[in-house]
């Protein structure tokens, strides 16, 4: 499996002296404060389609970010390698001058800074050459096939990479990171003609050992498509309990990960933002979220503004405790940063980490039994979500429970609610899989309404 993609993490030392010296040089061209960010990213993946290859793909880049700030005004420019680094400073410390300014701009107070940092075992040096990734893209698609009732496949894939951040900052922090990232996934169509379904699998892993196999990938591809042929209507009803499988409830979760974002409650677009410390989840549910969790899916060392953010309980018994906050957020809200400033190209925006709706004591199993009659949801269509009133209403498609049982495959259907309600009424299974960034058990949620025929 040898191959160049995964032989290095981030030459920190070259690359912390190269952003060390973008900062020193957009001092001296008149800058109060700077930070450099160097993000370094190298990828190979490999797809396929009814044993052929389609493609097979590596790329690499270093993309350098520099923000300066001249009192509370500030400019961000980027460039790739090869730039000239005293151009690069003068020009954003230009643009610096003539910006409007910001009250709340500025680097994170030197204070929270991180001073060590933990090892959190996020690079896998595995190499991963094309030539497995094309072995395991085929298995995966294989298994698939071999699935009785799966008529075609979509294609299969197998990737493999890493990615870095390099922070320095002209108060005195200087720091990186490397996140090893590994994939693999299927996906087939059952039926014919009009009659056709399609369904996945996929997994993603910092580790490549943790990795699902391929086979089990591609089978559970085949399975979950083949259970979803000739799917019936149902008639249209209110007060009708929806259960989310996990694939389906990380979503749900990302939408009060939403909703309890700084900069959307400071931009007063969030329809949480008047919440703070009252019930917004149903008693007894707990959302955490933690930066540094050993291997997790969304784990760092520090915040894009060198925070080394802890972890949070951010609704504890469904009352809301904290924000996302980055430092610009945190003081636009009169608070105080978290560590959840996320670099995402120039800028610096509040985003969770490792999050969590944390379990029931109640298997999938018996909370279906113990709903009776509803809809088990496995995909949802469209973006009819609104943040800033909480209006919730999605395409979905799934099974009808009957007699607390699974009973037929269901489509063309629409569900409907708002989400402050639906949030007090979520239900929490045990069956948390905390692989992922997200991470949500199956949940049930009381009294939506669902438009059928």
């Amino acid at each position: 499996m040898k191959g160049q993609i995964m032989s290095s993490q981030i030459d920190s030392a070259t690359l912390l002296s190269r952003a060390n010296e973008l900062v020193e040089l957009a001092r001296a061209a008149g800058a109060d404060q700077a930070d450099a960010v160097v993000v370094r990213s190298r990828s190979r993946s490999v797809a396929v389609r009814l044993g052929k290859v389609e493609s097979i793909d590596s790329a690499e880049s270093d993309d350098f970010s520099l923000r300066v700030f001249i009192g509370k005004k500030v400019a961000s420019v980027s460039a790739n390698p090869g730039f000239d680094l005293k151009i690069l400073a003068e020009r954003a410390v230009a643009m610096a001058r003539v910006s409007p300014e910001d009250p709340f701009t500025g680097l994170a107070d030197a204070a929270d800074l991180a001073t060590s940092f933990a090892d959190l075992d996020l690079f896998d040096p595995t190499e991963i050459d094309s030539d497995s990734l094309r072995e395991a893209a085929l298995a995966a698609e294989e298994a698939a096939l071999a699935v009785p009732g799966v008529s075609n496949s979509t294609g299969a894939g197998a990737s493999a990479g890493m990615g870095g951040l390099v922070l320095v900052t002209s108060h005195g922090f200087s720091g990186s990171y490397a996140v090893s990232r590994f994939g693999r996934s299927a996906g087939v169509i059952a039926g014919e003609g009009t009659h056709m379904e399609r369904d996945y699998d996929f997994d993603s892993r910092l580790y490549f050992g943790d990795l699902d196999t391929a086979g089990d990938i591609g089978r559970r591809a085949g399975e979950r498509v083949v259970k979803r042929l000739n799917p019936r209507q149902v008639d249209t009803g209110k007060n009708v309990t929806v259960v989310f499988d996990p694939r389906v409830a990380r979503g749900f979760v990302g939408h009060i990960a939403g909703a309890i974002n700084g900069a959307s409650v400071a931009r007063k677009t969030s329809f949480l933002r008047d919440e703070m410390g009252k019930q917004v989840l149903k008693s007894g549910l707990n959302i955490t979220d933690n930066p540094q969790v050993v291997r997790g899916s969304a784990s760092r060392p520090f915040d894009g503004e060198g925070v080394a953010g802890k972890p949070m309980l951010m609704i504890e018994d469904g009352v809301l405790n904290h924000w996302f906050l980055s430092t610009s957020a945190a003081r636009e809200l009169g608070l105080h940063t978290n560590g959840r400033g996320a670099r995402g190209g120039t800028s610096v925006s509040p985003s969770s980490t490792n999050l969590a709706l944390e379990p029931g004591d109640v298997s999938p199993q018996d909370l279906i039994r113990s709903i009776g009659t509803g809809f088990y949801v496995t995909e949802l269509i469209g973006q009819g979500v609104d943040m800033i009133t909480g209006d919730y209403s999605r395409g979905a498609t799934g099974f009808w429970i009957e007699n607390g049982e699974l009973a037929y495959p269901v489509s063309e259907v629409t569900i409907a609610s708002n989400l402050k309600d639906m949030f007090m009424r979520v239900t929490a299974a045990d069956d948390i899989d905390r692989s992922f960034g997200t991470a949500s058990p199956t949940i049930a949620i009381e009294g939506m309404t669902l438009a059928g025929r």
